[in-house]
């Protein structure tokens, strides 16, 4: 493997690691919109939290699969069309959400605005937790044949680890969404999250220790990669208990916000170091797909790390000068609806 090959290996993961701290907590949110909201006002006002970044957060998402397609062809044609269904739900899942936002602001009767706020909080659901099937089925292994292609059946998808890591990606989501509210929002929206946090941290835990005993069940890392497995599994439940701590203990809200995202980034960690040096987990070991053999030439790796150097201070600038910009606090009393 060449220095290239392992640099862009380590870019998707922090691209995928990115778009999970960001949208993890617009999929929060949007579940919100259910389970924590009581009135129009308390959406309106999780609208507008997450109004001016949300399309922007999940600009992540496609430059993680344009990344792939770019980097590594042949991961990229053997992830897609081996889980074409479910990438195709989380698909549908995003563009139904992108439009609920949408077509609830133009809506001429409370009845059809409840419609699409309802489809706002499924498809924040959907999308988080079809991505944790995704990425748990990845690494637990696929039938797949020497060239890279998966003939799955249904109970190849859906095993009891892949399920897991659907709700406990979206669990993590919507209790980083939580601190996110208790961060932007005040008045009785803070409180209810701050409530519920006090519930979903410890389920959130139990989750955790439950992925981490069906993880030496369904994927060879704590055989191959003992010690980091076995670190980076104490770091999720570390931060996760930190975050339960420092929640409940009602100090700045910024601190227990950033580290239910790291939870998320965490788990993406774990997967990608859990792969290396795979970039698909085969049922067949010898069939596994490998960095190695899946890039692209060492010149247009070369030339897309030059394009990724120019680019990425400048979106970050942007995103960091956006987050600033719309930094004042939410009162969901006072919002218009």
């Amino acid at each position: 493997m060449s220095f290239l090959q392992i640099l862009w290996f380590i870019l998707i993961a922090v691209l995928w690691s990115g778009f999970l701290f960001l949208e993890g907590y617009d999929f929060g949110v949007g579940m919100q919109f259910a389970f924590n909201a009581r009135n129009q006002k308390d959406r309106q006002a999780l609208y507008e939290a997450i109004g001016p970044n949300w399309d922007a957060n999940e600009v992540w998402l496609l430059t993680a699969g344009g990344a792939t397609f770019a980097a590594f062809p042949y991961w990229y044609a053997s992830l897609f069309s081996g889980f074409y269904l479910l990438l195709f739900i989380v698909l549908m899942a995003l563009i139904y959400r992108g439009v609920s936002f949408e077509f609830r602001e133009h809506m001429p009767t409370i009845q059809g605005t409840q419609l699409w706020e309802r489809l706002i909080a499924l498809s924040s659901f959907i999308a988080p937790f079809f991505l944790g099937m995704i990425f748990t089925a990845m690494v637990s292994g696929m039938p797949m044949d020497a060239k890279g292609n998966i003939s799955a059946g249904f109970f190849d998808y859906v095993t009891p680890f892949t399920l897991v890591g659907g709700v406990a990606v979206a669990l993590m989501s919507y209790v980083h969404g939580l601190n996110y509210t208790r961060l932007r929002i005040d008045g009785d929206l803070r409180v209810r999250a701050l409530t519920q946090l006090k519930v979903l941290y410890p389920l959130l835990l139990a989750g955790e220790a439950l992925f981490a005993v069906l993880l030496f069940f369904y994927t060879d890392f704590l055989q191959t990669k003992t010690l980091w497995t076995l670190l980076i599994l104490v770091a999720i439940v570390g931060t996760t208990l930190l975050g339960w701590y420092l929640a409940i203990a009602k100090t700045k809200e910024g601190v227990p916000f950033v580290l239910s995202g790291l939870t998320l980034v965490e788990v993406v960690v774990l997967l990608f170091v859990g792969m290396f040096p795979r970039v698909m987990v085969a049922a067949e070991p010898l069939h596994s797909l490998k960095i190695i053999n899946a890039s692209s030439s060492p010149y247009t790796l070369k030339v897309m790390t030059v394009v990724v150097l120019t680019a990425l201070p400048i979106t970050l600038a942007y995103q960091i000068w956006s987050f600033w910009v719309f930094r004042k606090r939410i009162v969901a009393d006072k919002v218009v609806e």
